[in-house]
């Protein structure tokens, strides 16, 4: 599915309109207000333990036992950056026993994840550019 065609078409999401301004066009509320909200998320993801427990559950759920070792940091540090994943609604948890198990919030975070790793690959092994 095209990126044009996702973003007009899917989860209601309205067509973004663009005004025309002084300077070719103006941001109108709503895409100013989505651009917002995305660099939130970029944000968030901009930290390197979060982006390895994002990307460590774009492979499936995981409990905080097994988020740490996947991650290589401290216990309590898993834990306050999965409250703040939590909070921004990127991750989901649930209850099994006394475990919680972590999940990632829909897929398009783990493909957000995945593509900024594969960046990541051609940046480190000098590899061309592709579409």
């Amino acid at each position: 599915m095209s990126a044009g065609r996702h973003l007009a078409g899917a989860h209601g999401a309205q067509p973004v309109r663009v005004a025309p301004g002084a300077s070719g066009t103006r941001v109108t509320p709503e895409r100013g207000d989505r651009l917002e909200a995305a660099a939130s998320v970029l944000a968030l993801l901009a930290d390197r333990t979060r982006l390895a427990l994002m990307e460590r559950l774009g492979r499936g759920e995981a409990d905080v036992t097994t988020l740490t070792e996947a991650c290589g940091a401290a216990r309590p540090s898993v834990s306050q950056h999965l409250a703040k994943l939590r909070l921004a609604g990127l991750v989901t948890t649930r209850k099994d026993g006394r475990r919680v198990v972590y999940a990632l919030g829909h897929g398009h975070l783990r493909r957000l994840v995945d593509e900024a790793l594969n960046v990541a690959d051609h940046q480190l092994g000098s590899l061309p550019p592709h579409d």
